[in-house]
């Protein structure tokens, strides 16, 4: 037993020097480096950087969007602010070898691989992948308070279970980040096409126009079939077979072994099925009760795949209101939005503007930019009182009145600037609600302001909505949105 611990021993410290190839060369992985970093690692790298801030961050977001990138991206500028390479440990959770591993030790194993021998100070600690770890966040929160002169984070694909755990027991502790899928202005900027935008004062909203829109609802579509992840975007072997590696990568991984590792599902045919009936369908509504009938899954199983395709950041699942902004104290409707309107594109086939589908994975990508929203909540409104009824497709809520405060109509068409009376659930929504001071309506080409139930209601397209949203998003401008 003796031998064959210390063979075991042997192993996981030869493991972790090949995932710690700096130790030898004093530089990250040059095939990582090949890729750009996500704009958001000038967010990140700052919080890791600062080892006397005592809080762990949480690296969070979808397979495949560049999280493990990201982390090496961030090695790659301790590098070359002077940290000792040594002192920097990565470890990826998903590697059986690691299984059942508690942080501390996978610490321990680790300095004795780095060979460094003056205690444990000043450590830069990358835990990837750390939902494998059962009750990874008291383990960590427990690292952050022992450890307080070295730097540990933590990554992980399963978001929103990472985030409940995150806030249960990190209070104080973590700091949390989510890596959404590939922004329209990241796919736009990284790849240098941003030539046909321009920084305008007299933008009719926000701070941009585009001088050919034409040519950005090419792009537009482009980003809806293969923009959401990284190496689709940036490699035409990927994006060749684009449908294979979303398949292979990122849908099958997470429905096959992921969500059945964390939530104890047997039947992963059944969740594969639940999914692909999403995919094809989003932006639509649904309750409990059809879902349970198209699918033929009981009504209980279908509301916890619906939690879990959540937690797995796989779907967005838009909660109701009514004609006056109130939430409905048991939700039996909702809609249910991809994170990433390139999902449908691979599981099926590309889509192009003579789809039926077309103007549902519109609304899909524009609620896609809205992911990392966090200073106001959103749904959707749909009534039916009487002989009315309606629908807008964004609305949002001021936290503290609990009131609508804007609402937006998302459409991929001119129709409705040229004729603004078609737009009848949206002038009864305004008429509704009169804290909602200016709203905004989406078209293909068109911009301009006009007067709807004495309110302001922009038009701008949603090509130019979608670049102008994550933009302003990423920057910490959200309050901007709704000006």
């Amino acid at each position: 037993m003796a031998e064959y611990s210390e063979m075991v021993n042997k192993e996981l410290v030869r493991r972790i020097r090949l995932d710690n190839p700096w130790w030898n060369d004093g530089a990250a992985p040059a095939d990582y480096m090949s890729m750009s970093p996500r704009h958001y690692i000038d967010e990140l790298y700052p919080e890791i950087s600062n080892i006397g801030l005592r809080r762990a961050p949480i690296l969070m977001g979808p397979r495949r969007v560049g999280k493990t990138v990201m982390i090496y991206h961030v090695i790659d500028r301790l590098l070359r602010n002077g940290v000792n390479p040594r002192k920097i440990l990565y470890f990826s959770l998903d590697t059986p070898i690691y299984n059942r591993i508690g942080l501390e030790q996978l610490f321990n194993y680790g300095k004795e691989a780095a060979e460094e021998c003056d205690g444990s100070e000043g450590y830069y600690v990358f835990y990837d992948e750390v939902q494998y770890l059962k009750d990874w966040e008291q383990h960590l929160k427990s690292m952050v308070d022992t450890y307080r002169h070295s730097k540990f984070v933590a990554s992980g694909s399963a978001a929103a279970a990472l985030k409940m755990k995150s806030t249960e027991s990190g209070a104080g502790r973590f700091t949390d980040f989510m890596l959404p899928p590939l922004t329209f202005t990241e796919f736009i900027e990284l790849q240098g096409l941003d030539n046909i935008i321009e920084k305008r004062d007299d933008a009719v909203w926000g701070r941009h126009v585009s001088t050919d829109i034409e040519k950005l609802n090419e792009y537009f579509i482009d980003y809806i079939n293969f923009g959401g992840y990284p190496e689709v975007v940036f490699s035409n072997e990927v994006r060749k077979r684009a449908g294979l590696y979303v398949k292979n990568d990122i849908v099958e991984k997470v429905l096959m072994r992921d969500l059945p590792s964390l939530y104890g599902i047997s039947d992963t045919q059944e969740l594969n099925s639940f999914f692909a009936h999403l995919a094809f369908r989003s932006g639509n509504e649904f309750s409990y009760k059809n879902l349970s009938t198209d699918s033929g899954i009981r009504k209980e199983t279908v509301k916890k795949y619906l939690d879990y395709l959540e937690a797995a950041f796989l779907i967005k699942v838009l909660k109701r209101v009514d004609q006056n902004a109130k939430r409905f104290e048991r939700m039996t409707t909702f809609k249910v939005y991809l994170t990433n309107p390139m999902l449908r594109s691979a599981l099926f086939s590309p889509i192009t503007e003579e789809d039926d589908a077309f103007g549902s994975i519109v609304e899909t990508a524009l609620i896609a930019q809205w992911l990392e929203s966090h200073e106001a909540d959103y749904y959707y409104a749909n009534w039916h009182v009487g002989r009315e009824k309606g629908e807008v497709d964004l609305v949002w809520t001021n936290r503290a009145t609990q009131k609508a405060c804007y609402a937006t109509e998302i459409k991929w068409s001119d129709r409705y600037f040229d004729d603004p009376a078609y737009l009848k659930s949206l002038e009864s929504f305004l008429h509704a609600n009169p804290d909602i001071k200016k709203a905004l309506v989406t078209t293909k080409t068109k911009s301009g302001i006009k007067r709807i139930a004495d309110k302001d209601v922009v038009f701008i397209p949603s090509s130019l909505y979608a670049y102008e949203v994550s933009k302003l998003l990423h920057s910490n401008k959200e309050n901007q949105l709704y000006l």
